[in-house]
Formats: structure tokens, sequence, C-alpha cells
């Protein structure tokens, strides 16, 4: 293979591709959005509120509105080419508290979506699932795209419903998509604010003199990878048009808790990091790591940033957000998750 990586061959074929991006003042929307301007994409951002414009390429073009609102979604779809669905309705634990509205609001908005969609003939459509709750407690790991789909939350049950979904209108209406099965991304923008992203939380937590939060006795053992190699694949998914729909997106290395907390300690060079622990949650399965042998071989793609380089960079961009926040600059902080 030629030095050119997937990614940035897939970069090349964008440029001038309209693409909108729903959930596109989160965490992974922003760097998304930020990545397709670079390519010379013609970017729309959707989403409920948007961040300044030092934090989103001033390139990307701004939709303000709610997923639900069926006109407002089609007035954002219309002429566009590639459509990446970002948004998610919460996270998984608090999920489980309210199951029914869980499930009542992403899948359905979604299948309006894919109504819109059919309408505008958009040329591909792909979907940030998750590679962690949409499994459940694996039998084996690590897990591939063919084990069982078991959710424990209602977040991952509305997932699966949003890819049964994708699949129903490819067979009906012959809509293009791909399904990536993300695991747990870290990096820029993810303001570890929201109970939502381990090692963002934890950089957050460390920068502000508070303790670490450990559920259980650390040793949940999750997959961890840098938001760059997520847009990555993102962007290597959109040319790819082979058979395999559903596509794990991770390191394939599995950490525990414990072993993330001894990282960030060599990282911000401490000998030791305070931690408090807390009861095990019921969302929490013990173990995830990602198979990441088809995305590889279909996509050429895998993950490039290396776990403590990734640390260091994430933790140089918290500090200077929170020197911002501090000095009372506006910047990311008015980024709200999608």
């Amino acid at each position: 293979m030629s030095g050119d990586q997937p990614a940035d061959q897939a970069a090349r074929s964008l440029a001038g591709a309209r693409c909108l991006v729903l959930g596109g003042s989160g965490f992974l929307g922003l760097n998304l959005c930020n990545r397709l301007a670079a390519a010379g994409a013609e970017v729309t951002c959707f989403s409920r509120s948007h961040p300044q414009l030092d934090v989103l390429d001033r390139r990307v073009a701004r939709v303000t509105g709610q997923f639900a609102d069926r006109l407002t979604m089609a007035n954002a779809v219309e002429r566009q080419d590639i459509v990446f669905h970002l948004i998610a309705g919460s996270i998984p634990e608090s999920s489980n508290r309210d199951p029914s509205a869980e499930l009542a609001a992403t899948p359905i908005a979604t299948l309006h979506l894919l109504e819109i969609c059919r309408s505008a003939r958009i040329r591909k459509l792909v979907f940030s699932s998750s590679g962690g709750a949409i499994y459940g407690v694996p039998r084996a790991i690590p897990i591939t795209e063919q084990a069982p789909t078991d959710p424990i939350s209602a977040y991952g049950i509305s997932k699966l419903m949003i890819e049964k979904s994708l699949h129903l209108y490819r067979h009906l209406h012959g809509i293009d998509y791909q399904i990536l099965r993300i695991a747990n991304p870290y990096g820029r923008f993810q303001l570890g604010t929201k109970h939502q992203g381990l090692i963002g939380s934890y950089i957050h937590r460390v920068l502000s003199d508070l303790p670490l939060e450990v559920w259980g006795t650390g040793a949940v053992v999750r997959d961890f990878l840098h938001v760059d190699d997520v847009s990555d694949a993102f962007l290597a998914a959109v040319t790819y048009q082979g058979a395999h729909k559903i596509l794990n997106v991770g390191s394939g290395v599995g950490l525990s808790v414990i072993q993330i907390i001894a990282e960030l300690e060599a990282a911000f060079g401490r000998d030791r990091l305070p931690c408090v622990h807390k009861p095990s949650r019921a969302a929490d399965v013990p173990a995830n790591v990602l198979d990441t042998a088809l995305i590889r071989s279909e996509l050429g793609w895998q993950p490039r940033v290396p776990l403590r380089e990734g640390l260091v960079s994430t933790i140089a961009w918290m500090k200077a957000h929170l020197a911002e926040m501090r000095a009372g600059s506006p910047g990311p902080r008015a980024i709200r998750p999608d």
C-alpha cells in the first residue's frame, strides 16, 4: 500500500461534496466538520446550538434547529450529497431512567430523516453507532460485528433501532448507508463535564483539582481511541462501496480504568492522582474491546494516534480551554452535546 492513508484518499474525493453533519456542535461533530472543511467539502453543521466562530471552521455553514422538526430537517437535507448522523438522545446511564422517552425520541426522528433523505436522493448516510452499548455484555473478547446485540441500556437499544431502520430503508428504497460502531473516543472538544467520556472527564477533574471518580473496583475494561482516528474512519466510510454495512471502529486494545489512571499519571507527570470510589453502575458492562479486523481489511483504516501522544495533546487542549473560561472568553464552552 502507498504512503497515502485511506482517509487521505477519501478527503481528496470529498472536495466540493455537500456534507451535512447532524449533531455537528458535539464532540465528534465539531472534529468531523472541521476535518471535512479542510478536505474542501461544502459542510453544513446542524445542531440545537452552535459554538463560537473560533471553534468551528469559518467555512462551515451553520443551521440551528431541532432534530424532530421535519420542516427544518427537510430544508437542511435539501441538495446535500452526504449526511452524517451523529445525534444521540442521551448517554447509557441516564437513558435507563426513562427508557420510553429514549426510544420515542431519536429513533422516530431518524425514520422521518430517512424519508427526507429518500425524497432528497442523498448519495449516502453515515451513522455514528455505539461500539459499546449496542453489544451489551459480550460473550467473547474482542467483539466482532457478528456478535449478538443485547444492549443493557435504552441508549444501546435506540442505536440498534436506528441501525435496523437503515437496513429497512436500503431494502425498500435503496438508500446507501454505512454504520460505524465507535468505541470510546477522546480528544479536543470533549469537555468532560457531562459524565460522558472517561478520559475527557478525568482530565477535566485533574485540571480542576478534583479526585477521579472510579465506579466499582476500576477493573472495567474499555477500548479507547483518539478523535482524529474516528474522523479518519468517517472520511474513509464515505467512499466505501463494499458489502459490509456495519464496521467496528476502535483501537482493538482493552485497558482497565486503573490502567487509564496510570497512563494519565504518566502524561501529567504525577506520581499519584487522587481517586474516590463509587458503587458500580447497572449500565456498565465488565469489558468491551472491539475486533477491528474487518475495517482494517475493508477500508485499510487503522488508528494512528498512540495513547500517550493523544493524552498529552488532549491535556494541552483542555488546559487552554479552561484558561479561556477562567479569563472570561466564550470560546469552546458554548458547545452543547447533541
